[in-house]
């Protein structure tokens, strides 16, 4: 796959000398969904907004499809979607007529029958002729989403797509993401849930005061920085680790019931059966043995730290 969008050395400071962007380097490929994460005021919003064209970059330059978003601008922005994460539609307009109204606002000619297809993809088809104040706030999304479609782009922005809404209704839009992949269209969104980056993204970035700490794909992230813990449940609380088990580096909880071993998945060794062994011979019996694997948000939670 090739770059859709491509970004070098932005930089993003304010007057009072704030840098919200540091050096981002980033290239999204086409037809792919990237979640980046981040805490609040990592830059997330920032560097969606510079990428869109809203807000000015100090430097760097930035590429939509090969345009560039400074000396093309019209070019880049015809080619990108930008689902916001304020809700804001005019109440009083039905779901059609805003639909359309946004795809004319890019000098597109009529099409009822492309809208039509947006709002039966969404879910909305049965209120188009629904005033957008008789929505609950996930359908709102749902019009978000498809007057930033509405103009045909090739790269839609979804910033915190989900905030506010309920678990069931993020399900559902977690589904509308997969099928508006399917369609061809790359997917950029930001979103507070890690749950959301795990279920639904191809890569995942991590972003924190204004830097990437990393961009990459979701499953080798999980293979190379994720780690499996055994938890060992002791059939008596043991108030020290003995000294024949310091080498494993076991935590002991604070009640000393448990005994945690973490270990490398990738490894040719994990050292488990030696530990077993060698927990029977220092007095030590047990009474349930069970394994986790390191979460996205584990992962994501260690960089940020890191960072702090």
């Amino acid at each position: 796959m090739s770059a859709i969008v491509s970004v070098q050395n932005l930089r993003k400071a304010y007057a009072g000398g704030f840098e919200a962007l540091k050096s981002i380097n980033l290239d999204i490929e086409e037809g792919e969904i990237l979640a980046l994460l981040g805490p609040n005021g990592a830059g997330k919003t920032t560097l969606i907004s510079t990428i869109c064209g809203i807000t000015v970059p100090t430097s760097g330059k930035i590429t939509v499809g090969g345009f560039d978003t400074q000396t093309d601008f019209r070019a880049t922005r015809s080619l990108i979607g930008l689902v916001p994460q304020e809700i804001n539609l005019e109440p009083f307009e039905t779901v059609m007529s805003s639909v359309s109204f946004s795809r004319g606002l890019f000098g597109k000619p009529r099409n009822d029958d492309y809208i039509m297809s947006i709002l039966e993809q969404l879910s909305l088809a049965d209120k188009k002729d629904s005033k957008i104040m008789t929505l609950s706030g996930g359908m709102k999304r749902r019009v978000l989403i498809a007057k930033a479609l509405s103009h045909e782009p090739r790269v839609l922005f979804l910033d915190e797509p989900t905030a506010g809404v309920d678990v069931e209704l993020r399900k559902d839009m977690w589904e509308v993401v997969a099928g508006l992949k399917a369609s061809g269209v790359t997917i950029i969104l930001t979103t507070h849930y890690i749950e959301e980056a795990e279920a639904i993204a191809d890569r995942v970035g991590v972003i924190n005061k204004g830097e990437i700490l990393l961009i990459q794909d979701k499953a080798d992230l999980m293979a190379q920085m994720g780690q499996k813990q055994l938890k060992i449940e002791l059939a008596a609380p043991t108030d020290t680790i003995p000294k024949a088990l310091e080498t494993y580096d076991l935590t002991r909880s604070e009640d000393g019931q448990y005994l945690t071993y973490s270990y490398d998945t990738t490894g040719e060794r994990t050292g488990i059966t030696t530990l077993l062994g060698d927990l029977q011979k220092a007095g030590l019996q047990m009474k349930d043995i069970q394994t986790q694997q390191s979460s996205l948000e584990d992962i994501f939670v260690g960089l940020v730290k890191e960072e702090t």
